[in-house]
């Protein structure tokens, strides 16, 4: 008897260990212990941290390249102003603040971040940040300083937002992966090469946007709603382009503000949380009209015309038939690009709207920032970058269209890197990436290359065939093959002396064919998603 006792006690006991491992399973952070994923993420990011050290030895935007260098120049000469004139004065046009001369031209948040930056600086090397005197400073230690000023920010604020998301994002979908496929996927997001050769090589801080932004997309799947407009709202105000996710994120969270009980209260909460982070972060420009469009009229630099360089965007790569800037205004050109941009996003929001979800939330993400890389004003080639962050996060599900797209990606922006003098560190990232990828423990070494992306589950007849033709092994081996035939020529011929961007309009014209695919592939996909839904998810409502 006292032995069948203990032996009730124990199995009292193990249920209820297993009952409480069942009400911990949607935590996050309990999920980590479990798989065991820390050793991991510790090790990719110390890897990737070495990554980009070696990838920070290499030139950068501007170097040796008087009178206005380039975007290292401009991020170094925001610190110099931002640290000697008062916060009043930082976008104002006087004597000692010429705009014609990288003025600031980013909202609020980068300014305050290049004021901290600009303390630093001036701590170790005051010389590299004095006012007027420091212009075009290119000293060793000041380089050293300002390459540890990005270094400090990835590890601050994007390598801790990707741990996030991995963690919510692995968590809501446990039991459909594997230990080596979170590793893989930490890998892909943390070792992309465009991010790291744009913000480590070319020199900005992309990752604080993109950080904030991966952030709100953790916090939102996560359901902790007001956390994610918060976040998003700090990404926003760091870098206006993180307005390509502004349709996804209005969609999704307001497509789930209509199923909740009382929808008004849920949509006046997450206004209070915007108005309330814009206006902390706009205090110093709130006290006067003036002050307050005279920022705005630096985020917004129309007198720029719809694009400058050759970038893989609709405006860009149409002009080669119809000249935009010469047949049309600034004004008419600004009405096109918005109503393009809004009509193609309706589509992916209506779909959030109406039937919102984790994965079309992110497809949603995907879709509303390839439209406004493509049809938007003033788009760079480094934008897309922000379509490349949504298909990072969508690894495991894209593992071929990540891929695909990283290589586009990367030759969009091959003349810039080049110009940058990256090539090696172009190379190197690349070929690394392209192993990482085909790594055994993950998706991507798992892939065959026959088959296309759509075999895994049911698909449409459209989307079949888009993803048959696209992705055809023939149709991608002759397109690798044209790329990298484009890449030695580009190098090594100079274009006819009537032509002097002939090379750069092919690039352009080929990549361009491919975002445009993709736009249309991920749209459908994400439309897709509702066909999914069980008539129980539809009637749900959120509590």
């Amino acid at each position: 008897m006292k032995k069948k006792r203990e032996l009730e006690k124990v199995r009292r006991l193990q249920d209820e260990v297993n009952a409480e491992n069942d009400d911990n399973e949607d935590d996050p952070w309990w999920w980590l212990v479990q798989k065991g994923i820390k050793p991991s993420f510790i090790c990719i990011s110390v890897f990737a941290l070495l990554v980009r050290v070696a990838v920070g030895l290499h030139p950068y935007s501007g170097a040796n390249t008087p009178p206005k260098f380039g975007d290292y120049e401009a991020q170094r000469h925001w610190m110099e102003i931002t640290i000697n004139l008062p916060v009043k004065e930082w976008y104002r046009n006087s004597s000692v603040n010429d705009l014609s001369y990288w003025g600031l031209d980013y909202p609020p948040l980068t300014a305050y971040q290049s004021y901290i930056h600009g303390v630093f600086l001036k701590i170790f090397h005051p010389d590299s940040v004095a006012l007027f005197t420091s212009r075009g400073h290119e000293s060793y230690l000041g380089k050293l300083l300002m390459r540890w000023t990005v270094l400090s920010s990835d590890v601050l604020i994007f390598f801790p937002a990707v741990l996030y998301f991995v963690l919510v994002y692995h968590s809501i979908r446990s039991g459909k992966g594997r230990k080596s496929d979170v590793a893989w996927h930490i890998a892909m997001i943390l070792l992309n090469p465009c991010l790291i050769l744009i913000d480590h090589g070319h020199f900005q801080y992309n990752c604080i946007s993109l950080g904030l932004t991966m952030a709100a997309v953790a916090a939102a799947l996560a359901q902790k709603d007001l956390l994610a407009s918060v976040l998003y709202c700090l990404a926003l105000n760091h870098k206006q382009m993180s307005a390509y996710f502004a349709p996804a994120f209005f969609s999704y969270l307001l497509g789930k503000c209509l199923r909740h009980k009382n929808p008004l209260l849920e949509v006046v909460k997450l206004a209070l949380m915007v108005i309330g982070t814009f206006a902390i972060v706009w205090w110093p420009y709130l006290h006067s009209k003036d002050a307050a469009f005279g920022v705005l009229s630096r985020l917004a630099p129309f007198e720029r015309g719809i694009y400058e360089d050759y970038v893989a965007n609709f405006w860009c790569t149409t002009s080669v038939l119809v000249k935009w800037k010469k047949l049309f205004t600034t004004q008419s050109l600004r009405t096109f690009s918005l109503a393009a941009t809004i009509l193609t996003c309706l589509p992916s929001m209506a779909q959030q709207m109406l039937a919102p979800s984790t994965k079309g939330f992110l497809y949603g993400l995907l879709n509303s920032s390839f439209s406004f890389y493509l049809f938007s004003f003033q788009v760079h080639e480094k934008s897309i970058l922000l379509p490349l962050l949504p298909l990072s996060l969508l690894a495991l599900e894209e593992p071929h269209s990540l891929l695909w797209l990283t290589h586009f990606a990367m030759f969009s922006m091959f003349p810039l890197l080049c110009r940058d003098k990256l090539v090696l560190a172009y190379i190197a990232l690349y070929a690394l990436f392209v192993l990482l990828y085909f790594a055994p423990g993950g998706p991507g070494g798992r892939c065959n290359s026959s088959k296309t992306l759509d075999q895994s589950h049911k698909a449409k007849t459209s989307i079949k065939f888009i993803s048959s033709i696209a992705f055809h092994p023939l149709v991608t081996g002759i397109l690798c093959l044209f790329s990298i035939i484009l890449h030695v020529i580009y190098l090594t011929t100079h274009p006819p002396k009537k032509y002097p961007f002939l090379f750069e309009a092919v690039i352009m014209l080929l990549c361009f064919s491919q975002f445009i695919l993709f736009t249309f592939y991920f749209n459908l996909k994400q439309w897709m998603l509702s066909k999914h839904l069980t008539s129980k998810d539809r009637q749900k409502k959120l509590i």
